[in-house]
């Protein structure tokens, strides 16, 4: 089973919920956990769940390089790339590989043979153990503009005889669908304010147009007004669970500690969640 935390904004406690899933889950020795860091941009996983690495990869993308002793200039690249990552201008061929999506076309297309492909490196992924949790988490290059591809190859890597936990990067944008697509559940991770209310909707949409199941988890629940939930019952969306404002938690969290070391109280709740899980599955 592959499971998605995501939520349309940030700073609603995906990682932490995420993270304290992950550990309950590992109690069970009956159960294989993975742990995916699809936030690629921040992990911030490891902080919680203080993993041993003991694997890295390079990941890169396939780029265009053009032979001008080849190249006519006709300009067939450029009309070819939607995302003008090569252009021609007078008897001079303009490469911009951080626009480069890796899609080939300007090579498949090039009448003379003059392009081929070289790779960039954009990311890392990490791979390792968090006591019985095989974690594996993804690092974009600082100032590189695409995370889908890393996102990508870290999901190649999911062990489908077990259950896989996905930390989504926030909002709902390409790298969120692609962490997301796949799943056979998702929780959003929400807040009971208007900003979260609103992206939240937003993170609703997105797993509707993908055919998601997915349910909600209200955070600091005891804070705010209750258009959240309101919103959940008229759009017949579960609430998975509803995690009141905790100050003993915040302190935990400025730590790296996670709230299932609060006590039973957060147990039992990860517990109740990973129950609504399961049924909402066999519905």
């Amino acid at each position: 089973m592959i499971i998605s935390i995501a939520s349309g904004k940030g700073g609603t406690g995906k990682t932490i919920i995420s993270t304290s899933l992950a550990l309950l889950l590992s109690e069970d020795k009956t159960i294989k956990v993975q742990f995916l860091d699809c936030d690629v941009e921040e992990p911030n996983g490891y902080i919680f769940l203080k993993p041993q690495i003991d694997d890295n990869q390079p990941v890169s993308i396939p780029v265009p390089q053009v032979d001008k002793t080849k190249c006519s200039f006709c300009g067939e690249c450029s009309k070819v790339c939607h995302y003008h990552a090569i252009v021609v201008v007078k008897k001079e061929v303009l490469l911009f590989p951080e626009l480069c999506h890796g899609c080939g076309g300007c090579t498949l297309f090039c009448p003379e043979n003059a392009i081929i492909e070289v790779e960039r490196k954009i990311g890392m992924i990490e791979e390792g153990k968090a006591g019985d949790i095989r974690f594996i988490q993804g690092r974009l290059i600082i100032g590189e503009p695409m995370a889908t591809p890393l996102i990508r190859d870290i999901k190649k890597k999911i062990d489908p005889n077990g259950v896989t936990i996905i930390d989504v990067p926030p909002g709902t944008s390409c790298p969120v669908i692609g962490a997301v697509q796949g799943s056979d559940f998702c929780i959003l991770v929400t807040e009971p304010t208007p900003f979260g209310l609103n992206d939240l909707k937003l993170a609703v949409e997105v797993m509707r147009k993908l055919k998601i199941s997915h349910g909600v988890i209200i955070n600091r629940a005891d804070i705010g007004d209750n258009k959240v939930k309101k919103y959940c019952q008229e759009e017949s969306i579960p609430i998975m669970a509803e995690i009141p404002f905790d100050r003993n938690v915040s302190v935990l969290y400025s730590s790296g500690i996670p709230m299932l070391i609060e006590g039973e109280k957060y147990r039992k709740i990860f517990g109740q969640l990973w129950q609504s899980i399961i049924k909402e599955e066999k519905v």
